[in-house]
């Protein structure tokens, strides 16, 4: 697998996946990206021209996708529309981007007998409540409740049914929330701490009760490229790093970071459908394939992010008033 193709590879968490590539293995990285608003040249920026290359395009368009999948050993599919409250404004990108482009890509992958990794989200199991001792696994039903995680369950669909149709050599990806360097200020844990870096107050949806398991996107990274070479074709394996915490939480110790009360944010109209809670089990992707994270502990991989953020103003300052300038237009 020496050259990878990674569509979305200048978004968060793709972004995150080229790095790790770059400095835990030899692979030339070719990144595919749109560069919608949510992704950026910068998050490449200081990678080795002779190891990764951009090429800006659309993954619905087939005329770009099939000679990039013709020339490549594997593909590692990140590009997708992703968060939620857009998904509510205007379905629509969501549908052609998460469904529409995965069908081409995956098209793609038919006619070249290309490897295909499948990147999706633990949404569209739905959610847990949050005295349920239960995690999701691989056989939890799919359950999606918002258009973005419906349009990511159709994705897995497909890359399933190609796999059984077509052997296409695919497997899937479904992982919890992640959090790190280079994640777009509209997402919840830096939009809380640029508001508080520019001695704002965080927003918390509703009660601030909604529990997501998060994990850091070097994590992420590192069990994509474990699943990319070791994975079996067709399975699909759920990454998790054990980090259960609701909202309140997550604030709370961005505002201890900073030395400010607990309690110094603001609560805002909850969002429509939000999910109660999200937990993983990852089991099965730590015994098969012996993957482990990295971050085990949240709290510090918390405070790496947000020095992080505090350190790279410069690559943020640009979304955050316009962000904030749209949130303010939805009362949040």
């Amino acid at each position: 697998m020496d050259r990878v193709l990674v569509t979305g590879g200048a978004g968060f968490i793709g972004s995150n996946f080229v790095h790790h590539l770059v400095r835990e293995t030899d692979a030339v990285v070719t990144v595919l990206d749109k560069l919608t608003y949510a992704a950026s040249r910068d998050s490449l920026a200081g990678l080795p021209e002779d190891r990764v290359s951009l090429v800006v395009g659309d993954i619905v368009d087939a005329a770009c996708v099939d000679p990039l999948v013709a020339r490549h050993d594997l593909v590692v599919h990140f590009a997708a529309e992703s968060h939620n409250d857009n998904s509510l404004s205007d379905p629509s990108p969501f549908i052609q981007t998460n469904v529409v482009g995965t069908f081409t890509l995956l098209e793609a992958a038919r006619r070249h007998g290309t490897r295909f990794h499948h990147v999706s989200t633990d949404e569209v199991y739905g959610d847990l409540e949050l005295d349920d001792p239960e995690r999701f696994t691989e056989a939890t039903p799919y359950n999606p409740s918002s258009p973005y995680s419906a349009s990511k369950a159709g994705s897995d669909h497909l890359v399933r049914a190609w796999v059984r149709s077509f052997g296409v050599r695919a497997t899937i990806s479904n992982c919890s929330n992640n959090y790190g360097p280079w994640q777009h200020v509209e997402k919840f844990i830096p939009r809380q701490i640029t508001n508080v870096i520019d001695a704002g107050r965080p927003k918390i949806y509703g009660a601030g009760l909604n529990v997501r398991d998060w994990i850091h996107a070097d994590d992420h990274s590192s069990a994509v490229w474990a699943i990319a070479q070791r994975g079996r074709t067709g399975e699909t394996y759920l990454i998790g790093a054990d980090g259960e915490r609701n909202n309140l939480e997550v604030v709370g110790m961005i505002l201890a970071h900073f030395g400010r009360p607990t309690d110094d944010f603001d609560q805002v109209t909850d969002r429509a459908g939000h999910d109660l809670r999200y937990a993983i089990d990852s089991s099965k992707l730590r015994e098969e394939l012996g993957w482990s994270p990295r971050y085990g502990d949240f709290k510090a991989g918390l405070e790496d992010t947000i020095e992080w953020y505090v350190a790279h103003q410069d690559w943020w300052r640009g979304d955050k008033a316009r962000t904030e300038a749209a949130y303010a237009a939805q009362g949040q």
